[in-house]
């Protein structure tokens, strides 16, 4: 079931992100601050990216939100779709929507994507990736050229003749687990490249910073401190 009406902007949020990064972002638009939910393990429980695909056709949403999520994103006008599959605290039923979609291209394991997501995507057009935890791993910053913490992902990409930036996963802070992965600390509107943390802390800084401003995008840091995965920030246009 789809659901639709005019949109204004709604920034998609885990609400234990850094107090500094959810003040920047307040003031750029109103926020839905994802509380942790209990389906899956509490590291990524509050993560964007675990219960939304974003896609040029509708935001994808696991089928068990909450109710007042959906209120928020009826109020602004989401368009928006359930998804098939519910949750669980195990792997690969984390990551069912952790999956990436730029145009009309779907970038996902796809032996574990939600029916439906799959669905909206072309066979011809769907790129397979061993990475479960696609989104985490991955930033389209446009149709051709990407920014991953995942190696597999990357080579993968580059046989497709996609430009690819590699980061570091392990400078990355993500509680309760060893580190995160670089694409998660970031959000993507208009020509703003959001990172909740500073990129100057990674030894990849110079060159990230050029490959994201050869992309035509201005970056910005939300917060001090080196990068903080929060399971991606999400603009909803």
């Amino acid at each position: 079931m789809y659901h639709q009406s005019d949109c204004t902007m709604l920034i998609i949020a885990d609400s234990r992100m850094p107090e500094k990064a959810m003040e920047n972002l307040q003031s750029i638009a109103e926020v839905l601050q994802l509380e942790p939910q209990n389906s899956v393990y509490p590291s990524i429980a509050a993560h964007p990216d675990i219960f939304f695909c974003q896609t040029n056709y509708a935001l994808v949403t696991a089928p068990e939100i909450p109710s007042h999520w959906i209120e928020k994103l009826i109020k602004h006008g989401v368009s928006f779709r359930f998804g098939d599959k519910n949750l669980s605290c195990q792997y690969p039923d984390t990551a069912s929507y952790n999956a990436v979609a730029i145009g009309k291209t779907l970038i996902h394991n796809l032996q574990i994507t939600d029916k439906i997501l799959l669905e909206m995507f072309d066979p011809s057009q769907r790129i397979h990736v061993e990475q479960g935890y696609t989104r985490c791993n991955l930033i389209a910053l446009n149709e051709q050229t990407f920014i991953t913490s995942d190696k597999g992902i990357e080579k993968k990409l580059l046989s497709a003749g996609k430009e690819v930036f590699f980061v570091n996963p392990r400078q990355i802070r993500l509680p309760h687990q060893k580190h995160g992965f670089f694409p998660g600390a970031c959000g993507i509107t208009s020509n703003i490249f959001y990172v909740c943390g500073d990129t100057n802390f990674l030894d990849e800084a110079n060159a990230l910073q050029a490959f994201i401003k050869n992309c035509g995008l201005i970056l910005v840091h939300l917060c001090d401190g080196p990068p903080t995965d929060v399971g991606s920030i999400f603009f909803i246009e």
